[in-house]
């Protein structure tokens, strides 16, 4: 395949979700988590239910890395940005996250100066045009993003631009995957492994899944076909009796990972012990902070910082949406008080959030599930 068309192709998929079918055994049921943001987007906006039995759920997982940031983290960046001479920079999908205080875009309607920017390369020439200034960059993701930040850190300290530094907020994303396994709530037959994180971390560290859990993982595209193969993919595996880590989306993860991002990586941070993630509580060793040699880079030690712990909105039911225990219309608030527009949950705000997803593409599977629900 060379051209994105082909990956949508309305035959293919048909003869697909038919092998989906016949692999399927009469009278069980199978729920698969799509861990990443992505993969849910994909599935609603292209409709990828009406090519699966109904025997076979989806369900989304904690894969959105906005989606994870607590609200006491936002207020702890916002806290930076009210100092003096201080620039805030951040993704856009950043800026409307509601925290304990507000937004980003609140802060900077109040006067901080909070720029939005589109890799931290950004924020860095920032800090070089503002020597005057504490430029401050939100880093968030998973190890996805994680190689491009350390590898700003990396050059910062080469050319000596010690007013630059990262609000480190970045997440891993196996301690998260381990942390819904061990739940109690929700039981899984297997996993569509998140596509854009193996790319740098690869295939080869999801074997606890299947080796410790004995579930069946996918490492998967985010194209139609890819998805549906995926499934395909899992299917076989429970059908054979098999429990493997397989990578589908072969074209772009390599099985060991990206050798030079995770050198980076682990060259400018290191674990940390516990981390807050929103609706999920504290993960250990889940998230990553700046090594004290470069400490001049990281915000958590040039600023004070407050750390205060701010609780979920009551109506927020984001942690069951990210642990894939409910569905996004299934919360008390979806679509009403909680909207793209107005959002009270990350899941709403985030272009990877499922809440986002549910409300933007997902409305007529709910009617769907309605009218099948009344009938």
């Amino acid at each position: 395949m060379r051209f994105v068309d082909e990956y949508r192709d309305a035959d293919q998929a048909q003869a697909l979700s038919a092998q989906i079918t016949a692999l399927c055994e009469p009278g069980r049921h199978y729920k698969f988590m799509e861990v990443c943001g992505g993969h849910t987007h994909t599935i609603y906006k292209h409709g990828l239910e009406d090519y699966l039995p109904e025997s076979i759920s989806l369900v989304h997982g904690p894969g959105c890395p906005v989606c994870v940031i607590p609200m006491g983290r936002v207020d702890d960046a916002i806290h930076i940005a009210s100092q003096p001479d201080v620039i805030l920079t951040s993704f856009g999908d950043m800026m409307r996250v509601p925290g304990g205080k507000g937004s980003f875009f609140d802060a900077k309607a109040a006067g901080a100066d909070i720029r939005m920017v589109y890799s931290p390369l950004d924020a860095l020439k920032i800090a070089r045009q503002n020597p005057g200034k504490r430029v401050v960059f939100m880093a968030i993701g998973f190890e996805t993003t994680a190689p491009s930040t350390a590898m700003t850190v990396l050059r910062a300290a080469a050319e000596g631009i010690e007013n630059f530094s990262i609000f480190c907020n970045h997440v891993t994303i196996l301690p998260g995957i381990k942390a819904i396994l061990d739940s109690p709530d929700l039981r899984l037959d297997g996993f569509l492994g998140p596509g854009h994180v193996s790319t740098v971390i690869g295939c080869r560290p999801y074997s606890f899944i299947s080796d410790g859990y004995g579930k069946p993982l996918v490492c998967a595209g985010f194209e139609p076909l890819d998805i549906l193969q995926s499934v395909y993919m899992l299917l076989r595996q429970l059908d054979e009796g098999r429990s493997e880590v397989e990578n589908q989306y072969t074209r772009i993860v390599p099985w060991d990972g990206n050798a030079k991002a995770l050198q980076a990586i682990n060259q400018v941070m290191e674990l940390r012990p516990h981390f807050e993630w929103r609706g999920l509580g504290f993960i250990s060793h889940s998230a990553l902070r700046v090594r004290a040699e470069y400490a001049v880079h990281d915000a958590e030690r040039v600023f004070d910082m407050p750390g205060v712990r701010v609780a979920d909105p009551k109506a927020c039911q984001c942690g069951e949406v990210l642990k894939g225990v409910i569905k996004p219309w299934e919360c008390k608030v979806f679509g009403t008080a909680c909207t793209p527009e107005t959002p009270i949950g990350t899941c709403m705000v985030s272009s990877e959030g499922a809440c986002a997803a549910y409300y933007n593409y997902g409305r007529f599977t709910r009617e769907r599930v309605q009218e099948a629900t009344r009938a």
